[in-house]
Parts: C-alpha cells; sequence; structure tokens
C-alpha cells in the first residue's frame, strides 16, 4: 500500500505555544491509500466543493465565522484524488473519524464510495437536527453507510479493533470515545510500523507527552465539543501509554495539528509514505 498524507481544509491560523514552531493554520489531515486490491481508501474528507462554492448553506454561517476556513478548492480531496492521476470513482471507500463538519465536508464529491463509521455516530446524527457541528448537506446524497457496532474480540495493541468489511487487513477501526458519541481512530499498517489517525481524540501533539501541555486555542475547542468529558481524558490517557508501551511499532497524529502533519509532508514525495521496511 501507499499512503498519502493530505491537507483537505486549512482553517484559522494558530499561535505556536512553548518552544514550538511558527504559527501555522489548523488543517484537515486526511489520508489517501492506494490499496492493490481495493481501490482508493480516503480517510477523512475534509471540506468538499460544495463548502467552498457554498459555505454559509453548507457549513452554517455560525462554523464559518468561527473556524474562518481558507476555502481553497485545490485543498479539497477531490482535486487532490485528480492531481494524482485518479478519477473520484477509484475512492471506492471513506472511513470516517465522526460526522462533525469538518469531517465529512467532501462525502458528496464520492458518491460511489462505502462510507464506513460506527453505528452510534451516524444514530447521533440521525436523532439531532441540524446544528453546528452535523450539517444535513453532507449527506443529502444518501451516502451508502456502512456501519459498526464494536464488540469485544479483535484487540490492537491493547484497544479493541473492528475490521471494516472489504478492506484489507492493515486497516482497522479503533474506536476512541469521548469527542463525539460514535468517535473512532483508524489504524493503517505500513509495512513493519502502524499509523493511528486519532481523529479528534486529542488536538496538539504536546498534549501526547508525559507534561500534557494543550494548546491554548485547541484545547478551548475540544472541551466545548466533547461529548463525555470522563471518556475523552480517559482516551488521552491510553494514548499516552501506546506511546510509552509501543512507540517503537506505532505512530499517531491528530485531525488539525499543523505541525503532525508538516512532519509527514516534509518526509518528502508531498506526503507520500511507501512502506516502512523498519530498515
Amino acid at each position: 500500500m501507499k499512503i498519502h498524507h493530505l491537507n483537505c481544509g486549512s482553517v484559522r491560523t494558530i499561535e505556536a505555544t512553548y518552544d514550538g514552531p511558527r504559527p501555522a493554520p489548523a488543517v484537515n489531515h486526511c489520508l489517501l491509500i492506494e490499496t492493490d486490491a481495493d481501490g482508493l481508501v480516503l480517510v477523512e474528507t475534509g471540506l468538499g466543493l460544495d463548502d467552498v462554492r457554498d459555505p454559509v448553506r453548507s457549513l452554517g454561517a455560525e462554523w464559518v465565522e468561527t473556524a474562518q476556513p481558507a476555502l481553497d478548492e485545490e485543498e479539497t480531496a477531490f482535486r487532490q484524488v485528480a492531481r494524482l492521476g485518479y478519477a473520484p470513482s477509484d475512492v471506492r471507500h471513506i472511513i470516517v473519524t465522526h460526522l462533525d463538519v469538518d469531517h465529512s465536508g467532501g462525502l458528496p464529491d464520492f458518491p460511489d464510495a462505502q462510507i464506513h463509521l460506527l453505528a452510534a455516530e451516524l444514530d447521533a446524527v440521525r436523532d439531532e437536527a441540524p446544528n453546528y457541528r452535523y450539517r444535513p448537506a453532507h449527506w443529502a446524497h444518501e451516502p451508502r453507510w456502512v456501519t459498526y457496532d464494536p464488540e469485544p474480540g479483535e484487540q490492537w495493541f491493547g484497544f479493541n479493533a473492528v475490521q471494516p468489511k472489504g478492506l484489507p487487513p492493515q486497516i482497522k477501526l479503533v474506536p476512541l470515545g469521548g469527542h463525539t458519541a460514535g468517535h473512532t481512530g483508524v489504524a493503517v499498517q505500513n509495512g513493519d510500523r502502524w499509523l493511528l489517525h486519532c481523529g479528534d481524540a486529542y488536538y496538539y501533539h504536546r498534549e501526547m507527552g508525559d507534561l500534557k501541555e494543550p494548546h491554548p486555542l485547541l484545547d478551548i475547542v475540544q472541551t466545548r465539543s466533547q461529548v463525555h468529558p470522563d471518556l475523552r481524558l480517559g482516551t488521552q490517557a491510553r494514548l499516552r501509554e501506546l506511546i510509552r508501551d509501543h512507540g517503537d511499532q506505532v505512530e499517531l497524529f491528530s485531525a488539525h495539528d499543523p505541525w503532525e502533519l508538516a512532519r509527514y509532508q516534509s518526509a518528502g514525495n508531498n506526503g507520500e509514505q511507501e512502506p516502512d521496511t523498519g530498515r
């Protein structure tokens, strides 16, 4: 498999903190995975074409005012897939960590793809009226949902894991509760190592360190949007343990930290990762 790290929607610039890097726009960190037999797999979608072209209708005026998105059509997954030489129909599967407005905007751009997510997340969307968090324009095309109810069974480094239907065993859902009703991480095996896309389980790389240092602005966002504070904090504690115990086998990154994305994109090939053989 070949993995591309994409930014599918820059939003407001956030300041550097502590002794960290320079200010940068927050991002929507997505993965495009080229599989051997199952076509393209998109992990997260960021903002889509309709969001860019009619942001108030699609995203909501309140979210646009708060997030200050760049609204650059060239950042959409649709355009980036095309620049890599593929057609939208080549994206056969999409996995979303959750359905917040900035994670689901690209769904209408890939109407033929199967959308994999936890059942609790889709239930939350159906139970709630349109609001700041969930935008019905993103699923008005009636996506091909494939939902999962996590049950004790398969384990992934001590976490429950779910094998998405029709996808290779190198891709797994790893439920990471607290941010939304059905929030999940997505694990992708890259040679001898695993990548874990943590979605919004945390927002800033220094939160995962021993000092648990949040970003002042991003921490406001994550605490205001959490649905279960204790579960969110428990998830973060488990992720720190994962780094401590298996940091030689697993790499973690979140959805919006621009400095984490830059780490992968600066490695070369515009964010493209060949399998890591451990050599």
